[in-house]
């Protein structure tokens, strides 16, 4: 459950209460937006569309590695997307700095000495 004062944009955790969950809905909607506004022009929309296609196709099938990223960047790029990301007033963010660290003393109680497991396989760690 989120407790936070501004559930749209916050940390809370996990359902099991091994990680933590931070919530941007400001990013989806900039997202679904920035979509929507290149879809109306026509000559765009087919390229949408196309982009749309051929990342649903690499979803539903198995994906070479970078194949997912780069049908990802052609959507991006034909509907003239920003970058994923969002201003942080200086409020919100201690908000959400006070937010983590509650997760993370709820976390830590597993990890006390906060060992970071080793990579996996493809660089990123679990």
């Amino acid at each position: 459950m989120n407790h936070s004062k501004k559930p749209s944009l916050s940390f809370s955790l996990g359902a099991n209460h091994l990680h933590a969950v931070l919530r941007v809905d400001q990013i989806r909607n900039d997202t679904l937006i920035q979509l929507v506004q290149h879809w109306a022009d026509p000559d765009s929309r087919d390229e949408i569309l196309d982009a749309l296609d051929e990342l649903a196709a690499v979803v539903q099938g198995i994906a070479r590695e970078g194949e997912l990223d780069a049908a990802i960047e052609q959507v991006e790029d034909v509907a003239g997307m920003d970058t994923a990301q969002i201003e942080v007033p200086t409020l919100d963010a201690r908000r959400l700095h006070d937010e983590l660290s509650a997760v993370n003393r709820v976390l830590d109680r597993f990890n006390p000495q906060r060992r970071v497991p080793a990579p996996r396989e493809g660089g990123a760690a679990a």
